[in-house]
């Protein structure tokens, strides 16, 4: 960003935001979806896999993989936005592209008939969380509007008022 009023702008929207009850409610959210999940994947998840015909097995861990990397872009993200909050990041730091989300395709159905439902609710909430975080983060830094557009007329309205002591 070229623009040193845009980047002002764009870091103040994120501070803004951070500080947000918005904000909070996702990242409740998240982080208590993050324990859910990985308390699933080591407890009745596990058990649950052992059950499955070898095929369904692997999709099973092929899926699992996927949303445990779809949480860990949102949480990583949210982390990053809380960071801010607390102080321990500046608001233009947090526009550092690095830690921006990648545009990625929506995930499709299941790929095996035999997963058990728990992970696929687990799935389908996850994608729900990353949409979320997906579109916060374009809000604000794709999306976001730029500085206020000049106004030419009142531009030379001002520096004539200036000028004549007005």
């Amino acid at each position: 960003m070229s623009d040193p009023n845009a980047a002002v702008a764009r870091a103040r929207q994120v501070a803004d935001f951070a500080s947000s009850e918005l904000f909070e409610r996702t990242f409740q959210d998240g982080m208590a979806l993050v324990e859910e999940t990985a308390a699933y994947l080591d407890g009745e998840g596990r058990r649950e896999a052992k059950l499955l015909s070898r095929a369904a097995a692997l999709a099973y861990a092929a899926e699992s993989m996927g949303l445990t990397t779809r949480l860990m872009q949102a949480a990583s993200w949210l982390l990053v936005q809380r960071a801010v909050r607390e102080g321990d990041m500046s608001p233009a730091q947090a526009c550092d592209g690095r830690y921006r989300l990648k545009l990625r395709p929506p995930s499709d159905q299941p790929t095996h008939a035999e997963l058990p439902i728990a992970l696929i609710e687990l799935m389908v909430r996850a994608e729900k969380l990353l949409e979320r975080v997906v579109y916060l983060d374009r809000r604000m830094f794709v999306d976001a509007p730029e500085a206020e557009p000049t106004n030419a007329v009142q531009n030379q309205l001002d520096r004539l008022k200036a000028a004549f002591g007005g």
